[in-house]
């Protein structure tokens, strides 16, 4: 099994049959490792316990403990695999399995990946949407930006801020862009006197 600081694990498996003259590798063991879209905004490292059973020198199976360290870099995309050759359980007359990690996006409450883009969604009243106003927008590395509207925004609608994105490891680790979607969120009624009123104001 492997863990990490979260404290969660999973059967490396590799168990097989014996026999045979050519000794056969047992298939790879795959593992999801969810990251963070911080931790792959600035990359880490995630040490991964694993529990697997050996061969003793005595011939006697005993289970082993051993730490494997993958080094995350930023950027890295969803689906991103490390392999540890021959780190499965060790059965007789058997090669152990590789043992595979394979990244997977978390989810995030605030952003969404599109490739090294990030897609934030911002809820705009429709008094703010016609007249303007200024917003706070949240980033992966822990600031905010300020953005000023001072045109009419209409709904879905999309500003960006270059290089505020995940790094691209195959551009020189250049940022993608944070795409700020606008969602304009409109009143279940009006008074008959702000309805006049927007009658009057709007061509």
């Amino acid at each position: 099994m492997f863990s990490t600081g979260d404290d969660f694990g999973f059967p490396m498996g590799g168990m097989g049959h014996g026999g045979g003259r050519r000794q056969r590798q047992d298939p790879t063991v795959q593992h999801e490792l969810p990251v963070s879209l911080e931790d792959i905004y600035k990359g880490c490292t995630k040490k991964m316990r694993i529990t697997r059973k050996v061969v003793g020198p005595d011939g006697s199976m005993k289970t082993e403990d051993k730490v494997l360290s993958i080094n995350i870099k930023p950027g890295w995309k969803s689906g991103t695999k490390i392999t540890f050759p021959k780190e499965g359980d060790q059965m007789p007359g058997r090669v152990p399995a590789d043992i595979a990690f394979v990244i997977k996006d978390k989810p995030h409450p605030k952003f969404k990946r599109e490739g090294s883009d990030i897609r934030y969604v911002h809820r705009l009243s429709l008094k703010q949407a016609l007249c303007g106003t200024t917003v706070d927008v949240p980033t992966l590395d822990g600031t905010t930006r300020k953005i000023v509207i001072d045109t009419v925004t209409k709904p879905n609608s999309t500003r960006r801020l270059s290089g505020e994105g995940l790094p691209n490891p195959k551009l020189n680790n250049k940022r993608g862009d944070l795409i700020i979607e606008f969602n304009v969120v409109f009143p279940d009624s009006l008074a008959p006197a702000a309805k006049e009123l927007i009658m009057n104001a709007l061509p």
